[in-house]
């Protein structure tokens, strides 16, 4: 394999989580007899540029599909982070009705309805169809496309740009990476403004977040590989920010080079400096990630033994791509864990894959009264243990995996 980045021939091994389903590729009850296909989850790094990356083992067009079950409005405080992204966007850089916002990988219309109800024009590209139309039915206008320099081209000719162009976790979703960003430098417009934001390496190597490996993930992205991706293009960052969202996430702003009004802010050297102290250009930084992850798993499983020895029930919560990725690397099966709740009901009454754990309702939980809950998506634990506070009623408790395991009474 060879970096999607810089060409150059892989030969480090970051970690190995075993093989697995995609992490999305829920079953149906009269799927549960057939095989499943299982696929490598194995992660490099590139010791010339350090983008870490898997390869395509899955194809993009295959996991981005009609039946994607992934849709972002289930969650109140990616909703709220939304907001609160307009706000700042519309006041810091004076958009209006004149204005055009574009955003990469738009989902169900959970950022681009904020601009709407301010009358800012705007524009969606998703190429799962099934978001896209609820999109399309909140009255956000829908690309239904992969975003790369095709779709870019043909854009520009129906003299459609953006003053702002947004992308919120979709950079480490594209195989290829150097097309993708090629295709933001040509429907920005000369002015325009780029913002991404994505999970930093940084906060996946030190927080031990080995389960935000997945097959949808082609990349795991440090800054330092970011800035070099863009310069590539002739694009340049000129500043950012680090937020708290998926575990620790970076939200960088990017113009052309040449549109210098746009000053650099010294965050930008900020960042590049706290990398290069804690070692990102350094193999020996990404050493003992494999061991970590394995003490991870043994927690976990013995915990989960012993509440099944004792004859306890256990529960999940957030069918989660992460959850899958821990389960699935645990080997945890439906003899540990009963059942998973998640709020979408397009989870519902299906199956994780190779697990086989079932996705019920809220209600289900209420009804079975665990006495242990496992919270998957860890990243939003405040959300769901305040949204579940009521398993405090049959003294039901709260258990963490990641970074390391902890219950919460």
């Amino acid at each position: 394999m060879n970096c999607r980045f810089c060409k150059t021939t892989l030969q480090h091994e970051l970690i190995n989580l075993g093989n697995a389903p995609a992490s999305n590729s829920f079953l149906t009850a009269d799927q549960l007899n057939r095989p499943e296909v299982y696929y490598p989850l194995k992660v490099f790094v590139c010791h010339k540029c350090f983008l870490v990356q898997i390869d395509e083992y899955q194809s993009s067009a295959s996991i981005f599909n009609d039946e994607y079950v992934y849709f972002s409005s289930y969650s109140t405080s990616w909703l709220n982070h939304a907001r609160q992204y307009t706000e700042m966007m519309t006041q810091r850089f004076a958009l209006g009705t004149e204005s055009s916002v574009m955003e990469i990988a738009s989902n169900d219309g959970y950022l681009l309805q904020y601009f709407a109800e301010k009358n800012i024009p705007v524009t969606g590209i998703e190429p799962t169809k099934n978001t896209a139309e609820v999109a399309l039915g909140k009255g956000i206008p829908t690309i239904v496309d992969f975003f790369g320099t095709r779709l870019a081209a043909q854009l520009v000719m129906e003299d459609k740009q953006a003053d702002l162009l947004v992308g919120n976790n979709v950079l480490a979703h594209v195989p290829d990476i150097v097309d993708f960003v090629a295709g933001m430098k040509i429907v920005l417009k000369p002015g325009g403004i780029i913002t991404l934001e994505f999970p930093h390496l940084v906060r996946l190597i030190d927080g031990n977040q080995f389960d935000t490996i997945y097959h949808e993930h082609y990349s795991y992205l440090s800054f330092y590989t970011v800035k070099r991706i863009f310069a590539a293009q002739q694009l340049e960052i000129f500043d950012l920010e680090e937020l708290a969202t998926h575990g620790g996430s970076l939200r960088i702003f990017a113009r052309h080079a040449g549109h210098t009004e746009l000053k650099i802010s010294p965050r930008v050297g900020e960042m590049e400096e706290q990398e290069m102290r804690k070692g990102i250009t350094t193999l020996e930084y990404y050493t003992g990630f494999q061991q970590r992850a394995l003490k991870t798993k043994l927690e976990l499983l013995e915990f989960l033994i012993k509440q099944k020895a004792t004859r306890k029930k256990v529960a999940a919560y957030g069918a989660a791509a992460k959850g899958n990725t821990l389960l699935n690397y645990c080997g945890i099966k439906s003899d540990l864990i009963d059942f998973v709740v998640d709020a979408n009901p397009n989870k519902q009454n299906k199956f994780l894959p190779a697990s086989h754990i079932p996705v019920v309702n809220e209600s289900y939980l209420k009804e079975e009264k665990p006495e242990y809950v496992v919270i998957l998506p860890w990243n939003i634990s405040q959300e769901i243990m305040k949204q579940l506070d009521f398993i405090k009623d049959w003294n039901g408790k709260f258990v963490i995996g990641i970074p390391e395991l902890r219950i919460y009474n």
